[in-house]
């Protein structure tokens, strides 16, 4: 045999071994694949799921990303009454006009307060140590226990919102601490990577020299109009010192809070926003620095737009926003959106105001992800919304759990299937799961139950969510890897499980 021959003989031989190997490794996961697919659809079998053997499996299941999540909505009120009392603050437990106080609201000024107050304002130790008061600041603070005294409650949405004016005063207790507490939470159900909504960005209120473009802009300005105030509007925020300093403040706060999170084994990243419901110079200046801080960082990795969408500012100024995001992602065509749009019933405002939100957002504002789109039945040409949505692609992030609370949309009323029936790319999130008392866990097992995906549709959406991110490519392929590693540790362990009874 010549000496070549040879060498092509050994270099099969050696190969063999790594190469059956391979064959093996595939073929097992291959099997550990099947039989968690048999294992799944067995929990779904029959005219009621085994809900709590498909508890363990989502709990169990690998989560790729949870894209639409805000930090202060995310903490448990349990964890924030931890964080008043650190701070020696106080909640009163009553409502006095009198004293310009409301009952389960904090105290920030402990040691600045009258003897009338201090009478009133039970410390962190008083509340817990008062079953009945602490019960109920639960129920303000959080949507706990609602279904079991909604006529002592506000409207769903307005129990919502109203949530953050509680909690708002200790939500900046320790970013960094809060965001590690997140963080465990995360690893615990097996999510590797999120997108949080951590700050605003920062804006400029009642500055004469600034404020009047846009805020004396005419109801029925022109394109021209509106191009002119907001190409003034954005000269000055760019040459305006204390604009750039507050970016400079705001980009800090974020690369402080996010000391120490990143792992080999979890990812975190953050959305600016802008709340919707302000003067349109507020809007804009806020809007601007957020788009300017996603150019200047790579922890800030998108934009969005936040707050109650049915609000009267809102409403009324809806297209006058997304002419505004228009007009910064020309300045910024790097950054990614991802809007609050649709997310209205029928009912909450009158039916025009349900035709255009979720259109605009993707047609005006160049949305990347829609969050909710839950009236997308109620837009004009809503087919042909919904195949530009497919063609782009524009990614619905999926909210079952708020959706259900703030707007009563569940089961076949919730529009997930019509997104899926077109083509639609969408994914599950948790929205605020402390004020939800929810989790990603949740939200996948809620999928399940209600909707019945076989387990390939249910492992495609985890790693969806990871494809639909705003993370940069390599990063995103990171992710990828270790959600594969994952699977195949999960396949693995329930290809294991003793199989559930027939």
């Amino acid at each position: 045999m010549k000496p070549q021959h040879v060498l092509l003989a050994l270099s099969c031989a050696l190969a063999m071994p790594l190469a059956t190997a391979r064959d093996n490794t595939g073929t097992a996961q291959q099997a550990h694949f099947a039989a968690t697919s048999a294992h799944y659809k067995q929990l779904l079998a029959g005219p009621v799921p085994n809900v709590a053997e498909l508890t363990l499996f989502a709990n169990l299941l690998p989560k790729g990303a949870d894209l639409h999540h805000h930090y202060s909505g995310a903490i448990y009120v349990e964890t924030y009454l931890d964080w008043a009392a650190a701070l020696g603050y106080c909640i009163y437990r009553v409502s006095d006009a009198g004293l310009g106080i409301e009952r389960f609201k904090v105290e920030t000024q402990p040691q600045a307060m009258s003897e009338a107050k201090k009478a009133v304002c039970a410390s962190i130790d008083q509340v817990r140590a008062d079953n009945g008061f602490y019960r109920e600041l639960l129920t303000r603070w959080s949507d706990k226990d609602y279904d079991n005294h909604v006529h002592d409650q506000p409207p769903p949405d307005k129990q919502f919102f109203d949530t953050f004016g509680y909690f708002g005063a200790v939500s900046d207790y320790n970013y960094n601490l809060a965001l590690k507490h997140l963080k465990a939470r995360a690893q615990a159900e097996n999510l590797g990577y999120m997108e949080t909504m951590l700050r605003g960005g920062p804006s400029l209120r009642n500055v004469p020299d600034y404020s009047p473009m846009l805020d004396t802009l005419p109801a029925e300005a022109t394109a021209e109009q509106v191009e002119d105030a907001l190409i003034r509007s954005f000269v000055f925020l760019r040459n305006d010192p204390g604009t750039q300093q507050s970016i400079a403040d705001y980009l800090k706060v974020h690369e402080d809070a996010a000391q120490g999170v990143d792992d080999g084994s979890f990812r975190l990243r953050f959305l600016a926003y802008v709340s919707r419901n302000s003067a349109p110079s507020v809007v804009f200046s806020s809007l601007y620095t957020s788009f300017v801080a996603a150019t200047r960082s790579p922890l800030v990795v998108g934009v969005n737009i936040v707050g109650p969408e049915n609000g009267i500012v809102a409403m009324r100024d809806y297209s006058l926003h997304m002419k505004m995001f228009a007009f910064l992602k020309r300045q910024f065509p790097q950054v990614k959106l991802a809007m609050h749009a649709g997310e209205l019933v029928l009912g909450m405002v009158p039916p025009e105001g349900l035709r255009s939100h979720i259109r605009e957002a993707v047609t005006v504002a160049g949305a990347d992800r829609i969050g909710h789109g839950i009236d997308i039945a109620h837009e004009s040409e809503a087919v042909e919304l919904l195949a530009l949505m497919k063609q782009r692609p524009v990614t619905v992030e999926v909210n079952l759990t708020s959706n259900a609370f703030i707007l009563g949309v569940k089961d076949e009323a919730h529009p997930v299937k019509l997104y899926a029936r077109h083509g639609v790319p969408f994914v599950l999130s948790t929205d605020d799961p402390g004020v939800s008392r929810n989790n990603l866990s949740q939200e996948y097992l809620l999928y399940a139950t209600r909707y019945k995906p076989d387990y390939a549709r249910l492992k495609q959406l985890s790693y969806d969510s990871v494809r639909y991110s705003f993370l940069p490519a390599n990063l995103k392929q990171e992710e990828i890897t270790r959600l594969d590693r994952r699977f195949a540790e999960f396949e693995a362990r329930i290809a294991g499980l003793p199989r559930a009874p027939r």
